[in-house]
């Protein structure tokens, strides 16, 4: 089992950087795969990112790609996604998920973290 908790979201203005973090607890973290999700209101949760147990892999929204990074410290069992360029668009509450694979996701979730982007 895995526990999730993020933390680092607010307000930012259009443009702006922003990094969340994703704290980790529970024996199976270093065999899974994290990712971070999003769900806008009245939209459906969305894949934003998403990186491999060792941080081999990586995946990222097509909508985020060249702007969002996604990292991981496996030894302080942590998980990181830095947001440049942010746009109003990318307004949401985000969502740590851990999974078998990048791209097989398990329900194991955080309780979320307002992003909220506007000038």
């Amino acid at each position: 089992q895995v526990q999730l908790v993020e933390s680092g979201g607010g307000l930012v203005q259009p443009g702006g950087s922003l990094t969340l973090s994703c704290a980790a607890s529970g024996r199976d973290f270093a065999r899974s795969s994290v990712g971070w999700f999003r769900q806008a209101p009245g939209k459906q949760r969305e894949l934003v990112a998403g990186i491999g147990k060792s941080g081999e892999g990586t995946r990222y929204g097509q909508s985020v790609k060249g702007r969002f990074t996604i990292s991981r410290d496996n030894a302080k069992k942590m998980v990181f996604l830095q947001m440049n360029s942010l746009k109003p668009e990318d307004t949401a509450v985000y969502y740590c998920r851990a999974g078998l694979t990048v791209s097989m996701w398990l329900n194991y979730w955080g309780q979320g973290t307002q992003v909220t982007v506007s000038s």
